[in-house]
């Protein structure tokens, strides 16, 4: 006969008699240790050191860094679980944020109110937090800066994501540790079931060191940690495929890559962030405005549309009438008004460059890594991540598996006693007590059973039955789940556990039916499942992986989003160019030096004989040698009489009125001793595929290669070697297949083809271009194109405009044809230019007047003749020194103002002098005959 399970109930004890004797004492405590109260000398400098050790540790560790598990720092992570204590999920009614913040502190977190609701407050603020994790009612800020609410007057509750950090933590899945006073248990980390550091970053200062770690987009994470998952050798670069770059709750732009590779790749990084923004016009179309409907991260709005306003009352920013904000529900809306003549673009690169509107975000991923603080890269972040959820789930799973044989021992209790439920309601029913009702229980099945007097009488089972049953219990359960290994508990010669009697005591009357001993074998083919399941998970290292992956895609399903934050192309440094509008502007440059810019808009077009406008004043032994057009951007490079070459931007030089006299050229460019201007180059940039042609005062040429000048030193380089006497007269660039025209000052001409004259290294020389008479010097030189035109111009202020057919082509060198007769009445001749139809030209006279009239206006005429008047000089003294062809494109006005009512004035037409043809002398050109091209004295040949 089997021994009988458990111990007899013992007979109730008598009561007992009233103790009448006196209570000792209580124990006197104990006495104080040795040395209580003794006075120990401590050096200052190390007490000092300790205790500073002690308080930045204690800062580091508990509460300025993120734990890299969970990503939150310890009061966040109180904040949230003493929601979690108040059961205030998403789905329940808000709570005073008062109520929260006196738990926290009262239990978890001794430190000042205000700091805990600032904390939570943060978690609610949706510019603050990429995926929010407090649900708050009431004023919780703004992004202008404004404080919440008092706690008072607030409400909060957890937002469904943030039950997700939480989620398990019943499951004894993270350590847990005494609070402050030992009375309660707090989580040390959350379960996380995403990698929330990155995901909502963080950012702290500690003693010594700061962590700043930029928001991501949760597909994006998640995205690379499964990544990471299936491919652990993977590298950071191989992770940027899938997480591209930070993603702000406040949008706007990040440009370039460079910070954001490095700041994965080390921890560290800079990552240029830029607001969004568009031009529009106005109804009108006289004005334009610039909208930004996204900022930068952690810029206040205020404070930013206050410090643009500041600027622009300091004149620090300009093109700037009116700022406005216009944000509401539906979004940000910044509106910076500009100006009539205003660029944007311009107005936009300034606002970029003085305001928070670009800002970078320094990225420094430091984090608390086993209790100690470290900087990590992306990959490093991720993997921790990953081990955190390893251990997560796999202490999830040693838990649930407990729980589920507990449960499952019951469950086969219950449905054995449904066999025996005769014998059990007897046996119940025959019991004094709780105690020996439980005793008969766990022996049921035990011979012991009926020795009892008080069982004595209950009818005797029948085991073969009783084990048949049971037999038929297992083979159904096998049936259904072959994993099943039979009853947990073997019932053989006693009875149930204490576990199931205890739990067949506490059932209740209608668990007897039969539908619910189909129920409760349903439970215990599930049972079954979710053991064999877990058992898995624990054994098998791919099955715990896949749990950890069907989880992480849950999250990515249920709460991933777009981007927000868009990645563009680097923008390189701004540089001062591109704060300045690009501009059309006329430089002119004296004979002693000075140089200066100003508006082309400043000069109409005026009909073809006007008087011009002064366009600079000039001492009486100085007069304006250099004109030409060109955009603020463009590079002007000055060459000397030595052939040295010189660069600096034409913006950088003094804008100044059509009436001052400019700046010395020495002070802006340093030339050697000995130097003076001869030149200027004028290009936008340097491509392989283009020539610089020079052309000296004795017809002799050159052509270099422009790339050769796209680097020049302050102190210069060597753009080409002069003979002593000569000088250089003209400069172009070139596509290296186009024809070649020399003008003199006798008025000769010659073309010939750029490919006779072979590209030379800057030092070169040079070739003969043409053969001069020995008082004859080269005074102009340009590029011909076929169908274009020839505009030559003289001292004495005329001009004509021939056919470039009319120019045939010769050889390199030869004597050239006459191009303009050089007679008293035309003087000698200025320069010449090749112009079409549509162009504007400009001309400059030793006086600083300047016209600017279309090419149109000048009728075209023969080669061989004298040409028409372009400009009414002053006197004979005044002399035209140089021309310049306008870009195309450059529209204006004509000046349409009568002759009669400005008579005298120094800025437009006026009355011809003494020394010029009378008023009856016709307008239209007289052509010479032209001698026969086969010979004759007026057209040398080469």
């Amino acid at each position: 006969m089997a021994a009988p399970r458990g111990v007899p109930p013992r007979p109730l004890p008598e009561p007992m008699a009233d103790d009448t004797t006196d209570k000792p004492a209580p124990p006197s405590p104990p006495p104080p240790p040795d040395g209580a109260g003794e006075l120990i000398p401590v050096n200052i400098e190390d007490e000092m050191r300790r205790s500073y050790l002690d308080y930045s540790m204690s800062v580091i560790i508990g509460r300025a860094l993120p734990d890299v598990r969970d990503g939150l720092k310890p009061v966040h992570r109180r904040v949230l679980f003493a929601m979690n204590d108040l059961s205030n999920y998403h789905n329940r009614p808000y709570k005073k944020s008062a109520r929260v913040v006196g738990d926290v502190i009262g239990k978890y977190h001794p430190h000042g109110d205000s700091s805990v609701y600032d904390a939570m407050v943060r978690l609610a603020q949706p510019w603050s937090l990429r995926y929010l994790l407090v649900d708050g009612q009431g004023n919780f800020g703004s992004v202008d800066g404004d404080m919440p609410a008092a706690m008072r007057y607030t409400e909060a509750r957890m937002d469904r994501l943030a039950e997700e950090l939480l989620a398990d933590i019943d499951k004894e899945t993270v350590e847990f540790g005494a609070n402050y006073d030992d009375s309660l248990q707090e989580p040390l980390v959350l379960p996380a079931r995403f990698p929330n550091l990155l995901v909502n970053g963080s950012s702290g200062i500690a003693v010594g060191m700061t962590t700043n770690i930029p928001p991501h987009n949760m597909t994006e994470v998640i995205s690379g940690t499964l990544h990471l998952i299936d491919h652990p050798t993977c590298t950071v670069r191989d992770l940027m495929e899938f997480i591209t770059g930070p993603d702000f709750p406040t949008g706007a732009f990040i440009t370039g890559r460079e910070g954001i590779h490095r700041a994965y790749e080390t921890g560290r990084g800079q990552i240029t962030v830029r607001a969004r923004s568009e031009i529009e016009t106005s109804k009108k179309g006289d004005r334009e405005a610039i909208i930004f409907t996204e900022i930068p991260y952690q810029v206040n709005k205020a404070r930013l549309i206050e410090k643009i306003a500041e600027l622009v009352r300091e004149k620090k920013l300009e093109g700037i009438s009116d700022i406005r904000d216009e944000s509401d529900r539906q979004g940000m809306r910044i509106v910076i008004e500009l100006k009539r003549d205003a660029i944007s673009q311009v107005v936009l690169n300034n606002l970029y460059a003085s305001t928070a509107l670009e800002t970078t975000f320094g990225a420094v991923m430091l984090a608390i890594d086993g209790g100690q603080p470290r900087t990590l890269n992306l990959k490093e972040m991720l993997d921790r991540f990953v081990a955190h959820r390893r251990d997560v789930v796999t202490r999830r799973s040693r838990y649930e598996l407990r729980k589920a044989m507990a449960r499952m021992h019951i469950v086969e209790g219950l449905l054995v006693a449904q066999d025996l439920i005769d014998l059990v309601v007897s046996l119940i029913r025959a019991s004094r007590d709780p105690d020996e009702a439980r005793w008969g229980l766990m022996n049921i099945l035990s011979p012991t059973l009926y020795e009892h007097e008080r069982f004595a009488n209950l009818q005797r089972i029948d085991y073969a039955k009783a084990k048949a049953q049971m037999e038929m219990l297992v083979s159904r359960a096998r049936n259904e789940e072959p994993a099943y290994q039979g009853l947990a508990h073997k019932y053989e010669g006693a009875g149930f556990s204490q576990e199931q009697a205890q739990n067949i005591l506490e059932m209740r009357l209608q668990r007897l039916t039969g539908l619910q001993r189909e129920e409760l074998f349903r439970e215990l083919i599930a049972l079954v499942r979710d053991v064999a399941r877990l058992q898995d998970i624990l054994a098998n290292e791919l099955s715990l992986l896949t749990v950890i992956k069907t989880e992480l895609m849950e999250i990515r399903e249920r709460y991933g989003d777009k981007r927000r934050t868009e990645i563009i192309g680097a923008v390189d440094d701004m540089t001062s160019e591109d704060l300045i509008a690009e501009e059309t502007m006329v430089v002119t440059l004296s004979h002693t030096g000075y140089v200066k810019r100003s508006p082309l808009s400043e000069y109409r077009a005026q009909k073809r004989g006007g008087r011009g406008k002064t366009g600079a004043a000039t001492k009486e032994d100085d007069f304006v040698s250099k004109l030409f057009v060109a955009s603020t951007h463009a590079y002007l490079m000055p060459i000397t009489t030595k052939g040295k070459l010189y660069s600096l931007k034409v913006h950088q030089i003094p804008q100044a009125s059509r009436t001052s006299r400019g700046k010395a050229m020495v002070n802006l460019v340093q030339f050697g001793e000995g130097e003076r201007l001869a030149q200027v180059l004028v290009t936008r940039d340097f491509p392989e595929n283009r020539y610089v042609f020079f052309v000296t005062k004795k017809g002799v040429v050159k052509r270099t290669d422009l790339s050769a000048f796209d680097n020049v030193r302050s102190s210069g380089i060597i753009a080409l070697g002069i003979d002593e006497g000569d000088e250089l007269v003209a400069v172009m660039i070139t596509d290296g297949t186009k024809d070649i025209l020399l003008s003199t000052a006798s008025g000769m001409s010659i073309r010939f083809p750029e490919t006779e004259v072979r590209s030379m290294g800057r030092q070169a020389f040079g070739v003969k271009g043409i053969t001069l008479d020995e008082t004859d010097e080269v005074v102009g030189a340009d590029v011909v194109e076929n169908d274009s035109a020839i505009l030559t111009v003289t001292e004495n202020g005329y001009g004509k405009r021939t056919e470039e057919s009319e120019y045939r082509q010769q050889g390199r060198g030869g004597k050239g044809i006459i191009d303009i007769k050089a007679t008293e009445r035309n003087g000698k001749v200025v320069g010449l230019l090749q112009v079409k139809e549509s162009d504007e030209v400009m001309l400059v006279t030793n006086g600083g007047m300047l016209i600017r009239m279309k090419v149109r206006e000048i009728s075209v005429i023969g080669r061989n003749t004298q040409g028409v008047r372009l400009i009414a000089l002053e006197n004979d003294q005044e002399k035209v020194m140089a021309l310049s062809k306008l870009p195309e494109g450059e529209e204006s006005e004509e000046e349409t103002t009568p002759p009669a009512e400005v008579a005298g004035a120094t800025d437009v037409a006026a009355e011809p002098s003494a020394s010029e043809p009378a008023a009856s002398e016709p307008e239209e050109p007289t052509e010479a005959p032209v001698a026969d091209e086969g010979g004759g004295s007026e057209e040398p040949q080469a």
